[in-house]
């Protein structure tokens, strides 16, 4: 029996978030806290699958957006391993769907997914909201709408910008598109980027309130306490994140009513999305995650580690990923499959066919550009800080069911999930011999770069500003 018409897709990436801060999948909710009962009602529907073991390809926005939107490896598209922008012939998947003959939009909140690094090249419709956009691109009645909801949407009246979430105005203005393409016959491929878990932690007030009795501190302490965690994540892993228990369990613990207000957000665009379009294949992942303490750094900046690579991935009307006999997927996985599914060209992707093929390992990379400037900034407010917890230069990482080996410029670990912190190459030498050689044949084939030239991204100053509040730059 062959696959019933699934004319549209809607990818949903969420900023920042860990598969094993979940309530869905194999690496569920380490807490016990069920912070995504949308996603798993999602996955356990006949036509629903979730992944425990579902990979990044970075360890933040940039290199792993990019990789979702060409269907390709970082080191092969190099954006963000060294380069800040899309090389112009390395076709995205927007591209591919339009060639298909769909539709195609893409909402997100974050400039490192915008015109500046050309990763919205291929879309119809491309919109960026944030503070500084909100008002253009949500419209007036919708702003009006937040403001009077503030207390539901946000930490309430207050003047800073960290403290209110974009989530409602990101669902809102995707289901007006979503409707825009109701009354079209062409199928709509519709990508949206959440960025409600991101630092600073401060989730809406009715989220805080249902986590409150979980804050050692009171919960004016745990909002001043996110916003400080969000301004000094530099600070912080400069002094080897001196943080007591409680705050680590605070900020936990607001991390994931961040998490359940985005899982709400998501659920009612999807909802939305069926009902108005019909059949509708959708894909709900996250870009990284985030550490807390793990190999001595907070955030998604110095090494590649599971905490920041393993994310969450939900599929429902996707008969491939039902199909699928393995947990390992990467996101370029998916991607091949949704366009296949789509009769559109798949010439130049990488990963696996799902529908033959399980993934053996997974490839995760961090590009040295980005690595030396956050060393250099952690030297300047510690000039003795020791590097040595992290691997030089480039690291590539292959991760197992079982295992992680790293491989950086001075040396290589093999590391026992899920504890990655003591390597055990010594103790498992073929092993570590075998993902090695495995390493250097991806590296060999897909890993290869497109062209190695270095390319800047073209941010505007609301880019940079809002960039900056998010400790990218």
């Amino acid at each position: 029996m062959g696959e019933s018409p699934v004319p549209n897709v809607v990818w949903v990436t969420v900023e920042s978030t860990r598969a094993d801060h979940t309530s869905v999948g194999s690496a569920t909710n380490r807490a016990g806290r069920d912070t995504t009962p949308g996603l798993r009602a999602r996955a356990r529907r006949d036509d629903g699958r979730s992944f425990g073991a579902c990979h990044a390809h970075g360890i933040y926005t940039l290199p792993s957006s990019a990789s979702i939107l060409t269907g390709t490896v970082a080191s092969h598209h190099g954006v963000g391993m060294g380069s800040e922008r899309l090389p112009a012939d390395i076709p995205t998947v927007a591209e591919r769907f339009a060639e298909a003959g769909y539709r195609t939009a893409a909402l997100s909140t974050v400039g490192h997914v915008s015109s500046a690094t050309g990763l919205d090249r291929g879309f119809d419709r491309f919109a960026w909201l944030t503070a500084s956009t909100a008002l253009d691109v949500a419209g007036p009645a919708t702003a009006l709408t937040y403001g009077a909801n503030l207390r539901r949407h946000s930490a309430g009246f207050t003047a800073s910008l960290n403290r209110h979430r974009t989530g409602y105005l990101v669902s809102e203005v995707a289901k007006r598109w979503v409707d825009d393409a109701a009354s079209d016959d062409p199928p709509l491929f519709l990508y949206v980027h959440y960025g409600d878990p991101h630092f600073p932690y401060v989730p809406p007030l009715p989220y805080l309130r249902a986590y409150a009795d979980e804050f050692p501190l009171s919960p004016a302490a745990a909002y001043d306490l996110a916003e400080y965690h969000g301004r000094h994540i530099l600070d912080l892993i400069a002094g080897d994140v001196p943080l007591s228990a409680a705050e680590r369990e605070t900020l936990s613990a607001l991390y994931d009513a961040c998490i359940a207000y985005a899982d709400d957000r998501v659920t009612a665009l999807l909802d939305h999305a069926e009902r108005t379009l019909g059949p509708t294949a959708s894909v709900v992942t996250a870009d990284h995650g985030d550490l807390f303490g793990e190999r001595g750094t907070v955030g998604h900046r110095m090494t590649v580690h599971g905490g920041l690579s393993n994310v969450p991935l939900v599929t429902t009307g996707l008969d491939a990923a039902l199909s699928y006999g393995g947990d390992l997927i990467q996101h370029v996985d998916v991607v091949r499959a949704l366009l296949a599914r789509a009769g559109a060209d798949t010439s130049g992707l990488h990963g696996v066919d799902v529908r033959e093929t399980e993934r053996e390992h997974a490839l995760v990379q961090r590009g040295e550009r980005r690595f030396a400037a956050n060393l250099a900034k952690l030297r300047e407010r510690r000039p003795a800080y020791r590097n040595d917890r992290y691997l030089a230069g480039t690291e590539h990482a292959l991760f197992t069911d079982e295992f992680a080996y790293r491989r950086g410029d001075d040396r290589s670990e093999l590391l026992r999930l899920p504890d990655e912190e003591r390597d055990v190459s010594a103790a498992d030498p073929e092993r570590a011999a075998a993902l090695d050689a495995a390493l250097d044949d991806l590296l060999a084939t897909d890993g290869v770069p497109f062209d190695g030239e270095r390319r800047e991204g073209s941010y505007t100053p609301e880019m940079r500003t809002h960039l900056r509040s998010l400790g990218y730059l």
